[in-house]
């Protein structure tokens, strides 16, 4: 396996997808459908496609603080995503993470990526995040 980028993780955990790149900020209330995991925003660069069990990388969360539950619908219907990867901390996120560990033992990655490692991210690439930030190419 190749690392194609060092992440901070703010919640670790080991997963592995491919990856959904977004060039947008998404807000996961009203962007995300919490039944169905398909990006419903319809000013969203990623408008009809799903999260679900991809590694969902996007520059950064935005809005309501609502989205923890969101996310949180999302991983304990089985719609969510595999990992998160932003460029900028979001408490929602790993409110969402945090509580979804808790209540369901679902271990949802939130990392944080520089812009650098940003940029080495390709959609559709298949990788395997480690425990302590590596995101590896997994072919």
């Amino acid at each position: 396996m190749v690392v194609l980028a060092t992440a901070c993780p703010i919640i670790p955990g080991e997963t592995h997808g491919s990856i959904l790149l977004s060039r947008r900020p998404l807000s996961l209330w009203g962007g995300i459908d919490p039944q169905t995991g398909e990006i419903i925003d319809h000013r969203h660069d990623r408008f009809g496609e799903s999260v679900v069990g991809r590694v969902f990388v996007l520059p950064s969360e935005k809005g309501s603080s609502t989205g923890s539950a969101v996310l949180l619908e999302l991983v304990r219907i089985g719609k969510g995503p595999a990992a998160i990867i932003t460029r900028y901390p979001s408490p929602i996120l790993a409110l969402g993470s945090i509580i979804a560990r808790e209540l369901y033992d679902v271990v949802l990655p939130v990392l944080l990526v520089s812009e650098d490692g940003f940029s080495s991210l390709s959609d559709g690439a298949a990788i395997h995040i480690t425990a302590d930030g590596n995101i590896c190419s997994a072919e």
